[in-house]
């Protein structure tokens, strides 16, 4: 856990643990930021981390979250220093604060052009890159899975085995996350192999419209099934997805509708986080944030 006492600086900023009554505040910096999420994702990612925000005056100035999965795996995120206050070294305090504890763990966080040089004073290296599409999808060409292959609807019973998969892909078990976005996901496809599932993809709402992701494919041709499925699902609607550049889809994407408008740096500090051979791959991420 995060501490639970902390000084203010010479400069009044005040670090302490966030709370669920901060989140209304939280949610106007990223407003502020011009960053699309909305209350219901905070509030999901928050119920699966624990955060802090930077006081001042009794205003909240900054945010950061991290999340623990399994006992040595973390990602951070929603690092966030209101306009006003930028460039006095508050997100390097916000940092400083949330790796406490993690010595020894591998640590994943997603960087804007804003953040890559700090977090690479803090110890964290450059692995890839995310390519973040989005914009109103239009119908997609179906992919045909070869043969013994075939796109289904999640089982009510199948959340073990789709933990499994993420946590093979992703290299951190997240089960709770998994298990949560199941309930909430308004569609959730597997990519099932002779009656064993190997993939698997959702459609949720997010931000301005809906997201797809995670995708976890055994392979390019599995994602895009997947991708196109969901994305013919929401045809003529919002819709983001954050891919991992590597996956090769970038061009497809853009065939209907998804244009690329960010890319962040995927960074880790610690031991990889690639998944072992034979693993299923993680082609979209949940959010930025989570990973």
């Amino acid at each position: 856990m995060l501490a639970q006492t902390f000084t203010t600086a010479a400069d009044g900023v005040l670090l302490r643990p966030m709370t669920s009554a901060d989140l209304p505040r939280a949610h106007a910096l990223t407003t502020e930021m011009r960053w699309p999420h909305r209350p219901a994702d905070w509030e999901l990612a928050f119920s699966h981390g624990e955060g802090l925000v930077a006081e001042r005056d009794g205003e909240v100035i900054a945010t950061g979250l991290r999340w623990r999965w399994g006992e040595r795996h973390a990602t951070i995120g929603l690092v966030v220093v209101s306009p006003a206050c930028q460039g006095r070294r508050i997100g390097h305090r916000m940092m400083s604060a949330l790796l406490e504890g993690l010595d020894g763990h591998t640590v994943l966080l997603h960087a804007t052009a804003q953040g890559r040089g700090l977090y690479e004073r803090l110890g964290f290296m450059r692995t890839g890159e995310i390519r973040q599409h989005q914009g109103v999808a239009q119908p997609a060409p179906l992919v045909a899975p070869g043969p013994g292959w075939r796109l289904r609807p999640a089982g009510l019973q199948e959340a073990p085995a789709l933990q499994a998969l993420d946590a093979a892909a992703r290299g951190m078990p997240r089960h709770a996350l998994i298990q949560d976005l199941l309930d909430s996901a308004e569609a959730c496809v597997v990519l099932d192999h002779e009656g064993e599932p190997k993939g698997f993809a959702m459609l949720r709402r997010f931000g301005r419209g809906h997201a797809i992701g995670p995708v976890v494919a055994p392979d390019a041709e599995g994602a895009k099934a997947l991708i196109a499925h969901l994305a013919g699902l929401n045809a003529g609607h919002f819709t983001r997805i954050d891919i991992d550049f590597a996956s090769g889809l970038a061009e497809w994407l853009e065939s209907f509708g998804l244009l690329r408008v960010d890319a962040p740096t995927t960074m880790v500090r610690g031991a990889s986080v690639a998944p072992p051979p034979g693993a299923p791959a993680l082609f979209a991420i949940v959010m930025q944030a989570l990973g």
